[in-house]
Formats: structure tokens, sequence, C-alpha cells
């Protein structure tokens, strides 16, 4: 217990909720990290590892940026100060920040999808990236040097090992 306080005073980040789809769905362009404004219940359910990004997405409006669609589920053990799972959350971003998300944004096919939600310092955080739409091609492209990539890190490791086994006759 002592070594986990430990390593999150050393500044740990424990991970909550990753969008893997995201990056499978997106050229990502730019990232940034930010914070967001919660309530009380939403940090205790986070803290517990509970949170979904899958059909998340960040919308500027009114020179704020803001969170929708990230699932946070009600927290077990609040009463009546519960929040609703799916609100929309304020995320905490320089003004420049926000200024240089929303020109990008406005551009055809462009989009700000949420990444990653974690505790960092104890605080928690969210990764966002300023991200283009992959086209079908281009996924499968991906795909396809992914599994190029895998087949040749085997062959290399496959090598090692008979270069090993020979030279420990």
């Amino acid at each position: 217990m002592a070594k986990a306080k430990a390593k999150e005073k050393e500044g740990g980040r424990k991970l909550v909720a990753q969008n893997k789809k995201a990056r499978h769905d997106y050229h990502l362009l730019t990232t940034y990290e930010c914070g967001m404004v919660l309530t009380g219940t939403e940090v205790k359910s986070l803290r517990q590892g509970r949170a979904s990004l899958v059909d998340g997405f960040v919308q500027i409006d009114g020179g704020e940026a803001w969170l929708h669609n990230a699932h946070i589920p009600e927290y077990a053990q609040g009463t009546w100060t519960n929040h609703s799972a799916r609100r929309k959350r304020k995320l905490l971003l320089h003004r420049a920040e926000i200024d240089k998300l929303a020109s990008k944004a406005d551009e055809s096919g462009h989009t700000i999808v949420p990444l990653a939600l974690y505790f960092k310092d104890g605080r928690a955080k969210v990764e966002i990236a300023l991200a283009k739409g992959k086209k079908e091609y281009d996924k499968r492209q991906t795909l396809r040097e992914k599994q190029d990539r895998r087949e040749s890190d085997r062959a290399i490791a496959a090598a090692r090992r008979r270069q090993r086994a020979l030279a420990g006759r």
C-alpha cells in the first residue's frame, strides 16, 4: 500500500481508460494533456478504474473545450449527489491551445478525440488529439504494415535462437 502511494507521489501515471479505436480510425496529428472539471462522485468512480472513452469526442463551444459522451458510471456508494454517467465535462486548456484546436477542427475531415483518461500526481487528466479520419484503405495498410513488422521480428528472433544454439554446441 505504501509503495503504491509513493509511486503516485513520484508522478506515476495510473491509467483508467484508453481509446484504442481512435488510434485505429484516425491519423493523430497533435496530442494535448488537459485537466477536467469533475464532481466528487466522478473522481471516486474513476479511482475504482471505471470509465469508457469509446464514443467520446471533444467540441469547442463558446471558447471552451467540452468532452462529450465519455462514460463514467455512477458511483455505487453515491447518494442523491451522484452524477449522470454521460454528461458533458469541461476540459481545462490554455486559451492559445483552445484557439489552435478550434481553428484546426473547423477544417474539413479534422476532429478532436480523447485517447486516454488517467491520474497524474493525483489529478484526473485526459489526453486528447487533433485527428484526421482514415480511409478504409489506410486502415488496411496500417494493419498490413503491423503484420509485416511482427513477421520480420519473429524471423529475426528465430535466426538469433538458431545462432545461439549453434554457438552453444
